[in-house]
């Protein structure tokens, strides 16, 4: 028992000493892995947007080069023809959810949100569908995560490789 005892703490006090060995394995990643990986990724996407409008067949959707697709569903009743420029403040109202109808953001009834046009911190697609619309249009957006949120989402509500409805309502124009 005694001699059992010592080969046991023996063990136990070699075991512990020694540094783990670190398995790193190796990636053989190039330049036309990335690219592949990103077509790939690109075509499922649009395929699920397809899947998308198949069920909104309503929706006369415009295509950008960029991927972004809108659909004002509502034109404005003001005078002007006026869309905001890069500089401008836009003032809109907003609704923001996932293709599985998932609502992640909304801004608060009675309140909008305020942003500089080509110059903030909002998505490439919102910004680009907002120089397309004027002052009292609602549109639908369909914006590509490479035009959204991306490869990491927003870190909060908005998943990783996700592609966004948002319904947006240009209330204002600050020149």
């Amino acid at each position: 028992m005694k001699l059992y005892l010592i080969v046991l703490l023996t063990f136990l006090v070699t075991s512990c000493g020694e540094d783990p060995v670190e398995v790193v394995p190796e990636i053989n990643w190039s330049k036309e892995n990335s690219t592949d990986f990103n077509k790939e990724l690109a075509i499922e996407e649009e395929i699920d947007i397809k899947i998308f409008l198949e069920g909104h067949k309503d929706w006369n959707v415009i295509k950008t080069g960029s991927g972004l697709q809108y659909y004002i569903y509502e034109h404005g009743k003001v005078d002007t023809m006026y869309s905001p420029l890069p500089g401008d403040i836009a003032e809109i109202e907003y609704v923001v959810s996932l293709l599985d109808g998932t609502e992640c953001y909304r801004t608060e009834d009675d309140e909008y949100e305020e942003f500089v046009v080509d110059n903030a911190q909002i998505e490439t697609g919102v910004q680009e569908a907002i120089k397309k619309m004027t002052i009292g249009d609602r549109a639908k957006l369909i914006v590509p995560s490479h035009i959204g949120h991306g490869l990491v989402g927003d870190m909060n509500k908005i998943p990783p490789l996700n592609t966004l409805i948002i319904d947006v309502y240009l209330i204002g124009i600050q020149i």
